[in-house]
């Protein structure tokens, strides 16, 4: 039995909120209550967000990096009115189905979709947003939500996010609660944090 295995025998749920978070690192990050936890599992209501989105097609590492890169470039001036808008954490990735008009690309192979996003800062509405230079960018406003979500340290490889998303299907079957696919993935850190001090997480949203 693996050692995050072993931790989830000890249960630990509390029966109002116990925790909240709206930052990290100096970055603003999704502001979100945990409800209850057993082990590393948590449940978090999540407030709105404004979010920006692209879709790439790839694997998964190659359309991260793509994504950011074009995310990066809107909120480091690449926009009509070449405004600079803050960094915020985390950066997300979650599979898609398909792609947005705006992108037409056609899945083959083994490439996915992937829809790559950045929490835009609080301070800003879909109104007041500068304009991006490129349309292959859009901006979605989330409605409160419910996230079953597992937290880990280290390299945010293939093979350890979908052990996690395993554990976090079996919390929920065990506890009765219903998850909507596919995942979600949040990398906090840059590329050059050390592998134990980063922050990485999976996640799926609640029915």
């Amino acid at each position: 039995m693996t050692k995050i295995a072993a931790s989830l025998t000890a249960l630990t749920i509390a029966a109002t909120p116990v925790a909240a978070q709206d930052s990290y690192r100096g970055y603003e990050s999704p502001h979100y209550t945990v409800v209850s936890r057993e082990g590393p599992i948590e449940l978090r209501q999540y407030a709105p967000a404004l979010m920006a989105e692209v879709q790439v097609q790839a694997d998964r590492s190659a359309a991260l990096r793509a994504g950011f890169r074009i995310l990066a470039g809107y909120i480091f001036g690449g926009n009509t009115s070449t405004d600079k808008i803050a960094m915020t954490s985390p950066v997300t990735q979650t599979a898609s189905e398909k792609i947005a008009m705006t992108s037409p690309v056609t899945q083959s192979g083994a490439d996915g979709i992937w829809t790559v996003s950045f929490m835009m800062p609080s301070s800003y509405s879909l109104e007041t947003l500068p304009v991006p230079n490129t349309n292959t960018i859009r901006f979605v406003e989330t409605t409160p939500s419910t996230k079953l979500v597992m937290q880990f340290s280290g390299w945010a490889t293939a093979g350890r996010l979908q052990d996690y998303e395993h554990q976090l299907r079996r919390h929920a079957l065990r506890n009765g609660i219903k998850i909507a696919e596919p995942a979600q993935y949040a990398y906090y850190d840059d590329p050059m944090t050390l592998p134990w001090k980063r922050r990485n997480e999976v996640a799926f949203a609640v029915r």
